[in-house]
């Protein structure tokens, strides 16, 4: 994933904009007219989440409409909709709400139409800055929020051991103040110090929670203390770096940026990209190189070779290329080849650049090093050509990874999935307005845990945390899920592009060592018991775990009673759990029991006899499992997984470890939340499905989205010395008047 930020969020050029009073009154709705009507008839969002609208038939039966948006903020706009009825409000407001009027029309005849109303409140674009710490007790760290208003907007800070904010007090640590605020005609960007106790509290997580005005919505810091006595932030990546240049830090392409003009015609810089510079590899005859992505340095496939790579990126630059006034970005190589997208024949998402004098070609990576007066320093990653992941690599338990990356720092988790293939979606600018391709990679690797990564760590070299060996490249992620190219694939693909023979790269570093292992999530997978389940389904599993009881159950062969229960592999579907002995191993339960999956758990015969057994359990993250039973599905997938993507909704299927029966592999399917699959079978090929719905996978998650544009006079001050007001910087992407 990369990050891309809007010119106007960045601190210093933040533009004093007129208030303007939002056109929403005398706004009527009228959800139904006779003959269709739309869900809901009304709702509050703020203006970072989406409300999706149904049509539907006095019969029941979905219409076929087409949807508009209408009033709104007066600068800002309505938002828009999708011929899906996907609702996105506009990206800031000039006013503490506002009302838009969401329309649908029947295509059959278009004089019959229903309309909801949309309450709009303010609310965060991006996540808090840092995104993650680790602190030590009685340290400190400054927090910094932005919320997308114009007219006095308000953050409130409050500490919890909750991700929502929902309980705190001293004892988790003390905040400089509770609230800030800012004037009438600027953006709300402001900062608060944490303090950590002195005295830990038991749990080792706390968090830091911002609120825009309001709103319901919550942007969380979360922040691990005295973890293993390391005081960690990403700040440390993002920051520019003075001496030779370290790999895991902020970087990207000189023109990664995109172009926008003014009413009077003139050009200004609307938004920038960047990522990880994530390591660096070097060729036969030891020429360095830094790798990461191809839509880090190449731009998807829209850069040239010979392009200067700067450090940090531009996202950490104030969007102001390396040759402009004012540029804080440097030079650290040159663009060299890049793996083409566009291609069928590659299965990477990768480019090198030859690095200049400016680069430490040890190798090293920020924060991956061991630990001194508090603070994990730089060291090289272990040489070579990596770790292959094989079916055989779970023998000993689950595989903890790390990474270092420009948005979230040093972080840990582990292998989701193996063998991997999914679909990822790639666009020609920053701001997402032209798509480029969808492209299907094969046999990756996915990383588990919602904290892992984020965008703008799209380069990140992923490490075995036990040695520092090599795994893979991380390039795309969101929803508890990242995905990194297997590092030998990564390595071959380059040196092809680069003119050299297959092996002729290895990653440059030095001995293994062990990586201290930061993690902010759980590593635990609890019951998906908070996904209702309806009546009709919950019937038809108390039915078949009636019938099964009695064939079933055997206490001789450790199967001691059945119940009803919610699926773990997929979430919102029934589940008859099978309780089976404790004290034995592997007992054989069949995948379903009449159309209905099962839920394996482990009891006694008195808790079953006497009703108390559970009915959930916790699964530990990542994969468990031996060779014997992992390669067996592998062939699995491979037999059925582009039957299984032909369904629109599906753009990914690995192979991962089933919760509803943990000693068993399964499919991971991933599902597009914003489609219905045409079916979703509990099992393919006689293997498990564990389905997981997401948003799509793409590499440039927006975190920061376009704001109104400066004055002709704030973009003059941003082009080069002498340069005309209605000429272009060089490079970049001219994007539509908006």
């Amino acid at each position: 994933m990369m990050i891309k930020i809007s010119l106007q969020r960045v601190a210093g050029l933040i533009l004093p904009l007129a208030l303007m009073v939002a056109g929403c009154g005398g706004n009527t709705s009228s959800p139904s007219n006779g003959t269709f009507s739309i869900s809901p008839a009304s709702t509050t969002l703020d203006t970072n989440t989406q409300q999706t609208f149904k049509a539907t038939l006095n019969n029941g039966q979905p219409a076929n409409v087409t949807w508009q948006v209408a009033n709104g903020d007066t600068t800002a706009g309505a938002g828009s909709i999708t011929t899906a009825g996907v609702y996105t409000p506009p990206a800031y407001l000039t006013a503490n709400s506002v009302q838009v009027r969401v329309t649908a029309t029947l295509n059959s005849n278009t004089s019959s139409s229903a309309s909801a109303m949309v309450t709009v409140t303010p609310g965060f674009l991006q996540p808090l800055s840092p995104e993650n710490s680790s602190l030590t007790a009685g340290s400190s760290m400054d927090v910094q929020g932005s919320i997308s208003e114009v007219g006095a907007g308000k953050i409130n800070w409050v500490v919890s051991t909750t991700a929502n904010g929902s309980d705190g007090g001293s004892s988790l640590g003390t905040l400089s103040q509770s609230s800030c605020q800012t004037g009438a005609n600027t953006y709300t960007t402001c900062s608060v110090t944490y303090k950590a106790p002195a005295t830990l509290p038991s749990s080792p997580s706390v968090y830091v929670v911002a609120q825009a005005n309001s709103s319901t919505s919550t942007t969380p810091l979360h922040i691990l203390l005295d973890s293993q006595g390391v005081n960690s932030s990403p700040v440390t990546n993002q920051n520019a770096q003075t001496g030779l240049v370290q790999m895991g830090t902020s970087g990207g392409n000189n023109n990664d940026y995109d172009l926008q003009k003014d009413q009077t015609g003139a050009s200004f810089i609307s938004d920038c990209c960047g990522g990880t510079l994530g390591s660096l590899v070097e060729d036969s005859a030891g020429n360095h190189y830094i790798l990461s992505n191809n839509h880090v340095l190449g731009e998807s496939d829209q850069a040239r070779v010979g392009d200067s790579i700067v450090q940090p990126g531009l996202i950490d630059g104030g969007c102001t290329p390396y040759g402009q006034n004012g540029a804080t970005v440097r030079p650290v190589a040159t663009l060299t080849a890049y793996v083409p997208l566009s291609s069928t024949q590659t299965n990477v998402d990768a480019a090198i650049a030859r690095v200049s004098s400016t680069v430490d070609t040890s190798g090293a990576i920020l924060q991956i090093g061991p630990l001194q007066s508090g603070l994990l320093t730089a060291a090289p990653p272990a040489g070579g050509t990596g770790e292959p992941l094989t079916a055989g690599s779970f023998t000993a338990g689950s595989l903890r990874v790390v990474k270092s990356g420009r948005t979230t720092g040093l972080t840990c988790s582990t292998v989701e999935s193996i063998s991997q293939n999914v679909s990822v979606d790639y666009f020609k600018d920053c701001a997402e307005t032209t798509g480029y391709l969808t492209k299907t990679y094969t046999n990756q690797i996915s990383i588990g845990g919602n904290s892992f990564s984020d965008a703008g760590d799209s380069g990140s070299m992923v490490l075995d945390a036990s040695n520092a060996q090599p795994i893979g490249l991380f390039y795309a992620g969101g929803n508890g899920f990242s995905v990194a190219s297997p590092i030998g694939e990564v390595l071959n693909e380059v040196a092809t592009q680069a003119g050299q023979s297959s092996g002729s790269f290895k990653v440059t570093g030095g001995g293994q060592h062990p990586i201290t292992c930061l993690n902010y999530d759980t590593n635990t997978v609890t019951a998906a018991s908070a996904v209702s389940v309806s009546p009709t389904a919950m019937a038809a599993a108390q039915q078949a775990a009636s019938i099964a009881e009695a064939s079933l159950v055997d206490a001789k062969k450790g199967i001691l009673g059945t119940a009803t229960g919610k699926s773990m592999d997929s979430p919102g579907e029934a589940a008859v759990i099978v309780y089976v002995d404790q004290e034995k191993v592997n007992v054989p339960v069949p995948a379903a029991i009449g159309g209905v999956r099962t839920l394996v758990i482990p009891a006694t015969a008195n808790s079953v006899a006497s009703h108390t057994a559970a009915s959930s359990h916790m699964v530990p993250a990542g994969i468990h499992l031996p060779a014997s039973v992992l390669a067996p599905a592998i062939a699995v997938k491979e037999q059925n997984w582009k039957s299984l993507m032909k369904d629109p909704a599906f753009f990914g299927v690995g192979v991962s470890q089933s919760h509803d029966n943990p000693a068993e592999a399964s499919l991971l399917v991933y599902v597009d939340r914003k489609k219905t699959p045409r079916s979703m079978p509990a099992t393919v090929g006689g293997l498990r499905v564990r389905y997981v719905t997401m948003d799509r996978f793409h590499v440039t998650r927006s975190k920061s989205i376009g704001l109104p544009h400066p004055t002709s006079c704030g973009i003059r001050s941003i082009l080069a010395p002498g340069k005309a007001a209605n000429d272009a910087p060089l490079g970049g992407r001219q994007l539509p008047l908006q």
